[in-house]
């Protein structure tokens, strides 16, 4: 058998290339076009001695498949199917979200309930703040830890089994949260179920399986939706449950509703990774390959490895695989400091979702009177101004992409525009972001002297609405620009940001009350604000040098 040489049998996803390598490696395996071209592939002889220079052995023979036109690819599935996985992936988001969120106006009370009254009656009962609020937020913490397994498992075995799996661990720590008999269990719990959400960091990889460029803004727009939803009638349906059955039935229902999606899945969704759906293929011609060598007594089995011993070798390979999949989201973060740049801008612009959730229930309480489901109603002035932001990024977050890229491909080629495709730049998303990060400074501080100053209700919904717009204006282009920026490695980089928003979201709330007791809400929040025009001008930078900046990373896209 003709040996190929060492660059032709190293493997795409290693994370030990170096950037020409690699680029070189995307150029022939997604094509110039981003199409997949070619399959992982190792050229080991019957022994297993081959020239793999120490790297994964896929157990994939060397095998060209032109993939532009195959039924198989994500991209060439009819397109109301398309939009099937699309609505079962809202819906799903929305079912974690309605988890996570339907806890928070009553995280107070449940506090106090599963808090046992001190055995002297002189001792003044403990201060249950900083409980309250990490039963809020410690979901977060779980959200941060869980992306740095899902990610690189969905690029090692594929979204299908990582999305499922994850699903079922989700409702059965759902489950361990509506049986829990203490507060520690229960803020244990909470942190399980958020380490087990994998549509976070899936839902945009698998749009980006699905749909080119020009064509994604609306599906990233949908899966943004349905969460807003959750996040809106959450809150007043867990306030208007709890007062009537209690809370632990509020966690009961949205463990069925997670189990519905979960049965959706396992019926309706289908493996959309490229790379898994070459290998299988691949595995399944190898298969076909040992049952015709055996029915002709093995003859040819000098020629080439059997499937039964490249599986062999696959499994001695599997941990070290493992490893090198769970490393790369690291990889992929820290070897690029504009992935890093956009994490701490979207971190701190999301944790402001939690800022607001934590003191909103004690503003309502103190400063207007309000309490069970009427508090509830009150988180929906966030989710308006969320769903007025998608629906801003529904209509205008393509327009604008292919508007950018059509004027600078007349700019570049004004004489024959038709010589060539435009060239599609990520950055071309991220001019709602800079809206977005830009005035999310003057929304949250117009909260803190809403709340400061005791002005009507109105306002503080308002305030509340200005937020919520501004968290989406800005978290859902540079989702978008993170997808296209990164391609093939786009779950893990989409861990980059995730990992830094949940522990942002985790810990910047906690300094909520320390800086009200110090200062008041007006100034207080106003150090938040000073924090986020700090950042905002991340987004205008990568906006316009973030062509240039991403050739520095050997995992973003080369175009």
């Amino acid at each position: 058998m003709t040996r190929l040489s060492s660059d032709e049998s190293r493997p795409l996803l290693s994370h030990h290339d170096t950037e020409e390598d690699l680029l070189s490696q995307r150029r022939r395996y997604y094509g110039t076009d981003g199409t997949v071209a070619r399959a992982p592939h190792t050229n080991n002889d019957v022994n297993g001695n081959g020239n793999n220079d120490g790297d994964d052995d896929d157990g994939l023979e060397d095998c060209n498949i032109n993939f532009d036109d195959d039924p198989d690819n994500p991209q060439n599935w009819p397109t109301p199917f398309k939009w099937s996985v699309v609505a079962l992936l809202a819906m799903t988001a929305f079912s974690v979200t309605f988890n996570c969120i339907s806890l928070v106006p009553l995280a107070p009370s449940i506090v106090r309930s599963l808090t046992p009254p001190p055995s002297d009656p002189s001792t003044p009962p403990p201060s249950l703040k900083s409980a309250s609020v990490l039963l809020v937020t410690i979901w977060e913490l779980g959200e941060a830890t869980g992306p740095l397994l899902i990610a690189p498992l969905s690029e090692l075995f594929g979204r299908y089994p990582t999305l499922n799996i994850s699903n079922i661990l989700l409702i059965f720590f759902t489950i361990l949260t509506a049986t829990a008999t203490s507060v520690p269990t229960l803020i244990l719990s909470r942190c399980l179920t958020g380490l087990a959400v994998a549509s976070n960091v899936l839902n945009p990889a698998i749009v980006g399986d699905m749909f080119p460029s020009d064509q994604r803004g609306s599906a990233m727009s949908m899966i943004f939706v349905a969460p807003l939803v959750g996040g809106a009638v959450g809150p007043a349906i867990a306030s208007a449950v709890a007062e009537s059955v209690g809370w632990r039935n509020v966690v009961w229902g949205a463990a069925a509703l997670s189990t519905i999606c979960e049965v959706a899945f396992l019926c309706l969704f289908k493996e959309t990774y490229k790379v898994a759906i070459i290998k299988r293929r691949v595995r399944e011609k190898s298969r076909l390959a040992d049952r015709a060598n055996a029915s002709l007594g093995g003859g040819r089995r000098g020629h080439r490895r059997t499937y039964s011993e490249m599986s062999m070798g696959s499994k001695r390979e599997a941990w070290r695989k493992l490893r090198d999949s769970v490393l790369r989201p690291f990889l992929v973060v820290f070897g690029s400091g504009l992935l890093m740049a956009l994490s701490l801008l979207g971190s701190v612009t999301f944790s402001f979702f939690y800022v607001i959730s934590v003191t909103l229930p004690d503003i309502l309480e103190d400063n207007y009177g309000l309490s069970g489901a009427v508090k509830g109603l009150c988180f929906m002035g966030f989710t308006v101004g969320s769903f007025l932001a998608v629906l801003t990024c529904n209509a205008f977050l393509d327009r604008i992409y292919i508007a950018l890229r059509d004027r600078d491909a007349a700019l570049t080629q004004p004489c024959s525009p038709d010589d060539s495709l435009p060239k599609e730049k990520p950055e071309y998303r991220l001019p709602l972001t800079i809206l977005g990060a830009f005035s999310m400074p003057f929304a949250i501080t117009f909260y803190g002297w809403v709340a400061q100053l005791r002005l009507p209700l109105p306002f503080l919904l308002i305030a509340c609405g200005l937020i919520g717009a501004n968290v989406m204006l800005t978290l859902i282009p540079l989702m978008a620009y993170v997808v296209d920026a990164f391609g093939l490695f786009s779950a893990s980089a989409m861990t980059g940001v995730i990992v830094s928003r949940c522990l942002m979201g985790t810990f910047l709330p906690l300094t909520t009350a320390p800086l009200v007791d110090s200062f008041g809400y007006g100034w207080g929040f106003m150090v938040f604000g000073a924090m986020s025009l700090v950042l905002a001008p991340i987004s205008v930078v990568v906006f316009r040098y973030g062509e240039r900046w991403r050739q520095f990373c050997k995992y973003s896209r080369g175009e």
